[in-house]
């Protein structure tokens, strides 16, 4: 699945069977190469921040959740990485010798478990494995 066709899902609570957010961007941990966290707005709480962890399932259509009680503030390395300056679409890409390969246009993950299959730059695929660090100018990636 790609992050362009998930943004703006729905967060269901499967107890309540209602809407307790959607979708507003994907928090990525570049060590891991894998979705650690959903960021959230119209949340109905003080919390906008959802961990992978917390979900029941990732469909096609909407998010699962067991109840909204799972969505809390981000605490931790959540709050840097879930930083807009810290947002995987639109970034560059650097080789790790500071080459510019383009910029991410999507990126490519399994819904499974979160892996980052793929950075989508135009009309190259860059494999998630190789993404090396993300920060507020760039995502870096190994050769």
């Amino acid at each position: 699945m790609r992050f362009s066709e998930a943004k703006n899902h729905r967060v269901v609570s499967t107890t309540g069977a209602v809407t307790v957010g959607r979708l507003r961007e994907f928090v990525v941990d570049p060590r891991t190469a894998h979705v650690v966290a959903l960021s959230l707005k119209k949340t109905e709480g003080s919390g906008d921040t959802l961990t992978w962890n917390n979900l029941k399932a990732f469909g096609p259509d909407a998010v699962t959740v067991e109840s909204a009680d799972v969505i809390t503030a981000a605490e931790g390395d959540l709050i840097m990485m879930s930083d807009k300056h810290h947002r995987i679409l639109g970034k560059r890409v650097l080789t790790e010798h500071g080459e510019e390969l383009g910029r991410v246009k999507d990126v490519e993950f399994d819904p499974e478990n979160g892996l980052v299959q793929s950075l989508l730059i135009g009309s190259e695929e860059i494999s998630g494995s190789r993404i090396l660090g993300l920060g507020s100018y760039a995502v870096v990636v190994r050769l």
